[in-house]
């Protein structure tokens, strides 16, 4: 939820684990100090106490993880604590369905900022689904159906992640750093993932979470290939109505609302005329104080106004801004317009379950799938507002490839808005891109949505789905994924 408003390269990586190789050589004897053991089998974990692994290259962290069988009886799966000193992000792990040893690697997070991946896992793409009262049901639409796929609770206080001390995470760049860690001891401990391909996906603020956490991952490289480690295969990214450009998603709440974009218009012609007439200030309000430079003071005033005037009027409505088909059920900052929601917290909430995912004793209270807490933090340093599209710009001239998808009838991090970034941003293949038309994409013979595709670079919208893709539209998601893991075209 959002509350705030290819591979690399052959010749690259046979370089890289050229430079591997000489470099284990030649420190072959600090290895046999015994600084660093690696795990190397999945198997070897417990079911009843967590295995920690480290490496001397991050001193500050270090992985606890134990074999968690409570989801999907099919697969391995297992969940722990991502441990940074005095801070610790929960995380779950699934192997794939279909082939473990050779199937690439997703790394998974839901957005906010604050609320936990455990939507992802248990009401949208993850291998079991809480739909009511009963507990778990197996999911066969699940992403872990051809792919090892994480859940990751972050930043700190999201979930059954916590802080000794209170500690924080304010910043989408802070978290960056412990998630780049987290995956290079993983996959240095586990070594039959090294090698394979990696991708990082996320949804609504992860629109923002996932160019910079990918950065993270690509940068580091560097410094894994110069310790004699083996670097990450980053492949791609994939943003699920994401908030990825505020600039192009705050005057798109207008044509949501006020233009048959994806449904009728739901406001009336009065509140619409004043919300068009409303756009050129605030567009000329955020690019002086927000985009041309970023004003603390003006920027936040120039959110204000624009939020009064762009977004009041629809929150006025009973509509759901996760999707403007229906109606919102229940009070937003209870259910986020989901009642499933409830049914997550209350079986999270269980002392069995608890006790089985090996969640922290320290945490006792009530589960809550979104943290105002965090929400604040990030929004009191104004992290919406950095420009996070030169991240994807730059992840794609270094090969990196980006899939963007869209429900279409999402409002709060709508199509409109993700169409007009994709196509205005700069990078290497914008020219390509940009004179693209959309063209229909389909699953067994029916439409799905539309895109258009050009050097790395896939925009997708699925029609009938609103915020949460998988969730209203799972066979299309996991059709949609499964074409861009094996790099076809839609």
């Amino acid at each position: 939820m959002f509350w705030a408003a290819g591979l690399l390269y052959l010749g690259a990586l046979a370089l890289a684990q050229h430079d591997y190789q000489r470099t284990f050589a030649a420190n072959h004897g600090q290895y046999n100090e015994g600084l660093f053991t690696p795990a190397e089998d999945l198997s070897i974990l417990s079911e009843t106490e967590f295995t920690t692994l480290s490496h001397p290259e991050f001193p500050r962290y270090s992985v606890r993880v134990k074999k968690s069988q409570f989801c999907d009886e099919t697969v391995k799966s297992y969940t722990g604590y991502i441990d940074i000193e005095a801070r610790h992000l929960f995380f779950y792990f699934f192997e794939s369905r279909n082939n473990p040893d050779k199937d690439d690697v997703i790394f998974w997070t839901n957005g906010g900022p604050g609320c936990s991946s455990s939507l992802g896992l248990f009401m949208e793409l993850g291998p079991c689904r809480v739909l009511d009262a009963n507990g778990t049901k197996f999911h066969p639409e699940s992403w872990n159906s051809n792919a090892n796929i994480f859940f990751v609770d972050q930043p700190i206080g999201v979930g059954f992640s916590y802080a000794d001390y209170g500690e924080v995470v304010s910043t989408t760049e802070e978290a960056a750093k412990d998630i780049a860690a987290f995956v290079a001891i993983f996959f240095e401990n586990f070594s039959k993932f090294k090698g394979r391909a990696f991708h990082m996906a996320g949804e609504s603020y992860g629109g923002r979470y996932i160019p910079v956490f990918a950065a993270e991952v690509y940068d580091q490289n560097k410094k894994l290939v110069e310790a004699g480690m083996t670097p990450i295969n980053l492949t791609s990214i994939m943003i699920g109505n994401g908030i990825t450009d505020f600039y192009t998603m705050i005057p798109s709440y207008y044509d949501m609302a006020c233009t048959p974009a994806s449904v009728a218009p739901i406001l009336d012609i009065s509140t619409c005329t004043r919300m068009k007439q409303t756009i050129p200030r605030c567009k000329k309000w955020l690019k002086e104080s927000c985009v041309d430079q970023l004003d603390a003071i003006s920027c936040e005033a120039a959110n204000v106004f624009c939020s009064q005037e762009l977004s009041a009027p629809f929150f006025s409505s009973t509509k759901n801004p996760y999707d403007i088909s229906r109606d919102c059920e229940g009070e937003i900052s209870d259910t986020l317009c989901y009642p499933v929601t409830k049914h997550i917290s209350s079986f999270l909430d269980r002392a069995d379950v608890r006790s089985t995912l090996g969640v922290d004793p320290s945490i006792t209270a009530n589960f809550s799938s979104c943290s105002n807490d965090v929400g604040s933090r990030f929004y009191a340093k104004l992290d919406e507002f950095h420009p996070t599209h030169h991240y994807v710009s730059a992840l794609l001239d270094r090969g990196v490839r980006a899939l963007i998808y869209v429900g279409r009838n999402d409002w709060i991090c709508n199509h409109v808005g993700n169409e007009r970034w994709t196509l205005e941003f700069e990078w290497n293949g914008h020219k390509e891109f940009s004179v693209l038309p959309l063209r229909e994409w389909s699953v067994a013979g029916k439409k799905a949505g539309m895109t258009r595709s050009a050097k790395g670079l896939t925009y997708a919208t699925i029609d009938g789905a609103g915020h949460m893709v998988p969730y209203d539209k799972p066979k299309e998601a996991l059709e949609l994924v499964n074409r861009w893991l094996g790099n076809q075209d839609l």
